[in-house]
């Protein structure tokens, strides 16, 4: 497990602890790691699971797929991040989602019921966890209501706009790149591809931005 530490200093749920102590933290939480290749499903709608994942590298994307086979992308995990705490904490009986990795991806998997229950041995980060994990599942909360906001928005070129600014607040630059391709942009904001792609090239006709393939900027920032 050594290999990883550096990307574990950079997870959240282990925020406040130290180095020293993560050999005894996994092997009290049980922690696992199993390796996935591209577009191979790592949680199925339906199944039953205490687990939830944290991304060493690669990435993933939780979807839902509606009876249809209509795709919606909810969230894109990349190294460091958490998903599927929410459901294995609340001990949902059945997963809404579907968690697929889109690139090669290693993942370290924690049983939530050994973390929430102190053991024998009185380990002191128990409490440490519990409460990063209420401030992680805090943040999920404030980024799913952003992308409410940007789903809200009446027309695809309104909720292209709002996204690329957030993304490009987020880079904190005007230039930046998506973790999506053009289909899970579409998926992700719930917009139809073609219209999509139709608005794209219209902003960048106007002058508003530019773009090349994931790679982002915006032109004309009065607009955001």
């Amino acid at each position: 497990m050594e290999k990883y530490y550096e990307i574990l200093k950079k997870v959240d749920l282990f925020k406040g602890i130290a180095e020293d102590e993560y050999r005894p933290l996994l092997s009290c939480l049980k922690a696992r790691v199993v390796n996935y290749e591209k577009n191979q499903t790592v949680f199925i709608s339906g199944e039953v699971t205490n687990d939830f994942g944290i991304v060493l590298s690669g990435q993933v994307q939780i979807y839902q797929d509606d009876y249809y086979g209509n795709r919606s992308i909810l969230a894109v995990i990349g190294p460091s991040g958490l998903f599927g705490e929410s459901f294995a904490c609340a001990e949902i009986k059945a997963l809404p989602v579907s968690v697929i990795a889109t690139t090669e991806s290693e993942i370290l998997f924690i049983d939530c019921r050994r973390m929430e229950a102190p053991c024998s041995n009185a380990c002191g980060f128990h409490k440490s966890l519990i409460h990063n994990m209420l401030g992680s599942i805090a943040k999920k909360n404030v980024a799913l209501t952003q992308k409410i906001e940007f789903t809200s928005k009446r027309t695809t070129r309104e909720k292209l706009l709002a996204y690329l600014s957030a993304e490009a607040q987020k880079a904190k630059s005007s230039s930046f790149s998506l973790p999506l391709n053009r289909q899970e942009l579409a998926d992700f904001l719930f917009i139809d591809r073609s219209a999509m792609s139709f608005e794209l090239g219209k902003l960048r006709n106007e002058g508003i931005l530019k773009f090349h393939k994931n790679e982002f900027e915006l032109i004309r920032k009065e607009l955001f």
